[in-house]
């Protein structure tokens, strides 16, 4: 008989990822395996008497593997969210989503408390567009409530053919009473790298999840900026809502990044059989200071890489603290197309840190300000300096301009109007739009301005005489 295949998860949620490689299950010793199916017979028996019964008596006839399947899956349901029975529809389905395009919704899906919950809507796909938003509640799939259902059964109700639309019932903090919104299937095209040059050698890197081409695209958008007149001076790295993916595509990640040290272990039943993955030194990227921004909804795999880069100090970790999803989820595929998604084992950070329930807290605390009021709160009409009085006396910069203008130009320090604020590039908009990277693009340039004080190791004063 073939042994069983193993891939290992960095997720939560319906996606399917693939990870952490070389963890092996060692199978058991026949001394071992006899022991233990004999202790397990009996309760076995119970099992096997009662599907006999319900084959044999029941009002009905009934579909035995039907039974089968919702026996292992009331099985699993006493165990973590994330350990989930894939029948071989799901798993099809499943196998298709590691290589960033798909059918379905866009959502990330968790059970919190038991209530199905939107972890993340992916960027650009239809769940973003209809306005799903992070921390959701679905209540009601297409009329249905979603009392009971697991991770696998909920998703299975939310695929269907690309153009039919899913209702979802959703209650959201705010919310009198849950809200239907109506998410046409389509096609989802994950774009996981949104570079934008922030000018002056700094670079903001969007990583909206984590998929087979995500490094590739990541160390792109290094070069390119490596290219530009004034290089690159500074990193951001934006995993805010990221909600994991391909742990192997984290650990490239991280490794662009360090040139040593740890990137992530993990322990499984036996704490004596602890895999490790180191970074390595070639084909690092350095010589400039990285911010990693997170919030509550940066998960799994996002995690693996802020604790990376903040526990080898790499990294000064911005936002709020995390999710807080450390297990490692296996796939064993199953003989007759199904598949079983078990938690094996759990994630630390290089430092020994434990990320399950507990996620990874920033350096910087920066809570997230919601756009519009940001907005209303940086435009301040009524601030005049110096330029603004009528009459003053020219600085140098304004003789320059005066010297291509007539007397009448002078009305060009005041034209500085909506309009032109109507039209401002991605940086400009980005920056005064979110908060949270306003404030990462403050502290990167400050730091490099630090770097240029040469500030003496603190010492107590010397004693007076």
């Amino acid at each position: 008989m073939n042994k069983p295949k193993f891939r290992f998860l960095a997720p939560f949620s319906f996606l399917l990822f693939v990870g952490l490689g070389g963890f092996v299950l060692g199978s058991l010793s026949s001394g071992v395996t006899l022991a233990y199916a004999k202790e397990r017979y009996s309760d076995l028996q119970i099992f096997t008497k009662v599907l006999n019964l319900v084959q044999q008596y029941y009002v009905e006839e009934v579909d035995i593997k039907k039974l089968i399947y919702g026996g292992v899956k009331g099985m699993l349901q006493e165990l973590d969210p994330h350990t989930n029975f894939l029948p071989p529809e799901v798993y099809k389905e499943f196998e298709s989503e590691t290589s960033g395009e798909f059918g379905g919704l866009g959502i990330e899906i968790t059970l919190q408390n038991d209530i199905l919950t939107v972890i993340s809507p992916i960027e650009d796909t239809p769940a973003w567009e209809a306005g799903i938003q992070a921390g959701d509640k679905i209540v009601e799939i297409n009329g249905e409530s979603t009392k009971g259902l697991s991770l696998a059964e909920a998703a299975q109700k939310m695929r269907g053919k690309k153009g039919q639309k899913v209702r979802l019932g959703i209650y959201r903090d705010g919310f009198e009473k849950p809200k239907e919104f109506a998410v046409a299937r389509g096609t989802v095209k994950l774009k996981s790298v949104k570079a934008t040059d922030l000018d002056d050698g700094y670079l903001y890197i969007r990583l909206t999840s984590f998929i087979e081409n995500s490094s590739g695209d990541f160390e792109k958008a290094l070069k390119e900026a490596q290219k530009r007149p004034k290089g690159l001076k500074g990193l951001i790295i934006d995993l805010r809502r990221n909600p994991g993916g391909l742990l192997d595509q984290a650990v490239k990640i991280s490794d662009l990044l360090l040139e040593d040290g740890i990137i992530v272990s993990t322990i499984g039943r036996n704490k004596k059989e602890k895999e490790v993955i180191y970074a390595k030194k070639e084909g690092t990227y350095t010589g400039f200071p990285v911010i990693a921004l997170v919030n509550e909804f940066s998960a799994s795999a996002s995690e693996i890489l802020s604790g990376a880069l903040q526990d080898n100090k790499r990294a000064l970790v911005m936002g709020q603290q995390t999710f807080g999803k450390g297990s490692v989820q296996s796939v064993v595929k199953l003989g007759d197309g199904s598949a079983l998604k078990l938690t094996v084992a759990r994630y630390y950070t290089p430092s020994g840190r434990s990320i399950q329930a507990e996620g990874i807290k920033p350096d910087v605390a920066v809570e997230d300000v919601d756009p519009e009021q940001f907005k209303k709160a940086i435009i301040r009409k009524d601030v005049r300096r110096e330029q603004d009085l009528g009459g003053h006396l020219l600085g140098d910069k304004e003789k320059e301009k005066a010297k291509d203008q007539d007397s009448s130009s002078m009305s060009y320090w005041f034209k500085q109007d909506a309009s032109k604020k109507s039209n401002l590039s991605p940086r400009d908009k980005l920056l005064q739009d979110d908060f949270q990277v306003l404030q990462a693009f403050n502290y990167i340039r400050a730091w490099k301005v630090m770097e240029k004080f040469d500030v003496p190791a603190a010492k107590p004063p010397a004693a007076k005489e």
